[in-house]
């Protein structure tokens, strides 16, 4: 697949962006790497010897003592809410264009094209201590120009503090998507509130209404995971509080990447648990790359 790697600079046109990265996707691509997830369940039928076993429900075998296969009817359409975090944290690094908003709204984007050219249906939601925007999914051109209009705005918006509740807000975003839907996060999951259990359980609100959920953890790996900085004093900024310490990053670089650590270990295991598929987007390896590595990996899984 042919990606241009200039395609992660600055680009004015958000739509001919999504539109040049996507048909390097599709090239790439055999088949949807969303085929099969808008099913639903219809009938049984009996299992014939030497067919697949994927679909057998071995619930009703140990009833039974019989072998039967689900069969399952395919919906007209996939629903897909794209959901951002536009809290003062994705800003990081400041003052950088290859920041981790810019990385999730470019991303976005593309899913978007993808979503478009596949003839699916697609909303965007918009969060940080709560909703903020929320467009729900439909399928016709006038919204999804709203869509990429909107992600442009957000893109071009003026810094201003403000902090996250990314479990307040995914435990609103459950109840409001009333059919079930795939729901794709972009996100540094950084609470403000640093209670992770109200995050995990967001997270699992999600899957309790039965929708799929992708994570796209959105992080500077550098420095915020590997705390990758120079032996000398430095003056940290708190994006979301605004609280300032001037310290030499080796006398907490154990302590933090411990902490960080434990905390996306945690995250992980609880996607894991919670059937959420978790990806690890560093912002450093493009937007392009980091989704299409998914895309790819999604498609043969399928």
């Amino acid at each position: 697949m042919l990606i241009n790697r200039s395609l992660t600079e600055p680009f004015k046109n958000l739509e001919l962006l999504a539109k040049k990265v996507v048909e390097g996707f599709i090239t790439g691509l055999h088949k949807s790497p969303f085929h099969g997830f808008s099913v639903e369940f219809a009938e049984h039928r009996l299992y014939n010897t030497g067919e697949s076993t994927r679909h057998m429900d071995w619930k009703l075998y140990a009833r039974s003592e019989k072998l039967f296969i689900k069969r399952y009817e395919e919906e007209t359409n996939l629903r897909c809410q794209i959901v951002i975090d536009t809290s003062s944290s994705m800003l990081f690094p400041k003052g950088e264009q290859n920041n981790k908003l810019t990385f999730s709204v470019y991303a976005a984007a593309a899913l978007c094209e993808l979503l478009k050219h596949q003839r699916d249906s697609f909303g965007l939601t918009l969060f940080e201590k709560e909703i903020s925007k929320h467009l729900p999914a439909k399928g016709s051109p006038l919204h999804q120009k709203l869509i990429l209009n909107t992600l442009e705005e957000t893109l071009n918006q003026l810094p201003e503090s403000k902090t996250t509740s990314a479990a307040n807000a995914l435990n609103q975003i459950a109840e409001i998507i009333h059919q079930r839907s795939l729901v794709i996060i972009f996100s540094d999951m950084f609470e403000g509130n640093a209670n992770n259990e109200e995050l995990f359980s967001a997270l699992q609100h999600l899957r309790y209404r039965k929708h799929e959920v992708i994570l796209f953890h959105v992080v500077n790996k550098s420095m915020e995971i590997d705390f990758e900085f120079e032996n000398k004093p430095y003056h940290f900024i708190d994006l979301e509080s605004g609280d300032e310490v001037k310290l030499n990053p080796s006398q907490i670089k154990e302590h933090y990447k411990r902490s960080v650590s434990e905390f996306t270990e945690q995250l992980k295991i609880r996607c894991g648990n919670y059937h959420i598929d978790f990806v690890e987007a560093d912002i450093d390896k493009g937007f392009d790359t980091i989704l299409y590595t998914y895309l790819v990996k999604r498609s043969k899984m399928l």
